[in-house]
């Protein structure tokens, strides 16, 4: 394993054992030749490294540096250790460990130590953890060796996050829309390239394009854009998994305009971001055309060309397909570079919308080799419309010849019983709707309401009806009854 410590002065440990050793040589026994041969050659290399050293200028402290030689590291007690520094105010360190163990345990140079827990009652101890790893930040640490415990990867390191930049390649000042960019960056910890690839899991790499309200541009108003995010994975345009250096593949299918890049570094613990200079966004300049054939036996004649301030069109590529309205497809490559207009032909053999997708590949106006995908292009082709009925003249026969009897058209009687058929239909349609709705309410209402539905209020209305009806008869019998017996008197 390498560990860091965050400590300049790592020579004390070197004068000491520089000094036994030149101890040792003039006092062990006389006789004792091949143990004293083995500490002067171990001396006299001492002394050339002391020698090296004193004519070699003093470095610049890293902010980590190794604990003890590999000898020591190789005692288990100076395993997972790593020393602080007495003028560290924060450090924030990564322990990466076996998938799904329980977070590491921090001793600190006093013996005590610190659990995940603390991190809610310590106001200095900020604890970030996952299924992989722990992500610490201590405020004012207390300085000397420190110890982690816990089932740390072989391999791993403790990483002592100093300051995290992406060192990026600028970004063209031109760019166009639908232009596919490759933009590739490295992570930088304190000045150096970050290639431990378990890091890349800590770490989110993205590039928003923040609009610069400009009213003149199409972009006004928009806010930000992410238009790609950094992989390390060996997919897409990335070339190499794991080798340090982030590949992003720029998505501007975005309004065009002034924007400002912002690249955006996001850890689990803090957000940084980076401005850079503002880029103009241009619309898209491949430029198409289309002349449709209307003689129904030709070809439609596609034209492709360029916006000349921004592209040159005797550099233009052209790779793509077009699907005509019965779904087949055309394949289109296009190598010959002239200074003409791009033309591609179209067979003309079916009527509907032609769909024409394009990918462009040219150099700018500044020298700047370019990938840009055309908008799908389409196109409408009608069928012509349909001669008009011919009527046929009916001869008559016999005497009524001289009559003037009106042709009738077929197509039109045709016509009228489709329709009447259709209008049967419609209103049976309508009438199952509304019988079959009508059962169906009737149904759900009974299920609600078992002892007060509507059919059971509609049979007791109707009871309730006949019921009057015959009260009403018999009172009416019964008046007539009284009359009756006052007439026989």
């Amino acid at each position: 394993m390498w560990f860091g410590v965050v400590d300049p002065s790592t020579h004390s440990l070197k004068n000491v054992k520089h000094a036994i050793f030149i101890l040792a040589s003039f006092l062990l026994p006389a006789h004792n030749c091949i143990a004293q041969d083995e500490l002067l050659t171990e001396r006299d290399s001492l002394m050339q490294y002391s020698e090296q050293k004193s004519v070699e200028k003093t470095p610049v402290s890293p902010p980590i540096v190794q604990l003890g030689d590999e000898f020591q590291n190789s005692i288990l007690l100076l395993n997972n250790r790593f020393r602080v520094d007495n003028d560290v105010d924060q450090v924030t360190m990564v322990f990466f460990r076996d998938e799904g163990s329980a977070p590491i345990v921090l001793v600190r140079p006093d013996g005590s130590k610190l659990f995940i827990e603390d991190d809610e009652q310590n106001p200095d101890l900020l604890w970030y953890e996952t299924q992989t790893y722990d992500m610490i930040s201590i405020t004012k640490p207390m300085p000397g060796p420190w110890q982690a415990v816990g089932d740390i990867l072989d391999g791993s390191k403790v990483m002592v996050i100093a300051d995290i930049v992406l060192n990026a390649e600028p970004i063209p000042q031109n760019i166009y829309s639908g232009e596919i960019i490759k933009h590739t960056a490295v992570l930088q910890n304190d000045g150096k390239q970050v290639d431990f690839s378990p890091f890349r899991d800590v770490v989110s790499i993205s590039i928003d394009f923040v609009s610069n309200n400009n009213p003149n541009y199409e972009n006004f108003g928009l806010g930000s854009r992410t238009v790609a995010r950094f992989q390390d994975n060996g997919q897409g345009l990335d070339e190499v998994a794991a080798d340090g250096v982030f590949t992003g593949q720029f998505n501007l299918s975005i309004p065009s305009g002034e924007w400002r890049p912002t690249f955006s570094i996001r850890t689990p613990m803090y957000n940084r971001e980076q401005i850079n200079k503002t880029v103009i966004l241009h619309p898209n300049p491949i430029l198409i055309d289309v002349k449709v054939d209307e003689s129904e036996q030709g070809k439609h004649i596609v034209t492709v060309d360029t916006d000349s301030k921004h592209v040159k069109l005797s550099s233009l590529l052209l790779d793509g397909r077009i699907t005509r309205p019965n779904s087949e497809e055309d394949r289109i490559t296009l190598t010959e570079t002239s200074d003409l207009v791009k033309m591609i032909e179209v067979i003309n053999d079916s009527f509907g919308i032609y769909r024409v997708k394009l990918t462009a590949f040219a150099t700018t106006v500044d020298g700047r080799e370019v990938i840009i995908n055309v908008p799908e292009y389409t196109f409408v082709t009608s069928a012509p419309p349909e001669p008009e009925p011919v009527l046929e003249e009916i001869v008559p026969i016999g005497p009524e010849s001289n009559l003037n009897v009106m042709p009738i058209d077929k197509d039109l009687e045709d016509s009228w019983s489709t329709a009447d058929t259709i209008s049967i239909a419609i209103t049976i349609n309508l009438l199952i709707l509304i019988f079959g709705g009508t059962g169906i309410f009737l149904i759900l209402n009974k299920r609600k309401y078992p002892d007060d539905h509507l059919m059971l209020r509609f049979k007791n209305a109707c009871l309730g009806f006949l019921d009057k009806l015959k009260l009403l008869k018999n009172k009416t019998e019964n008046e007539d009854v009284p009359d009756a017996k006052s007439n026989l008197k």
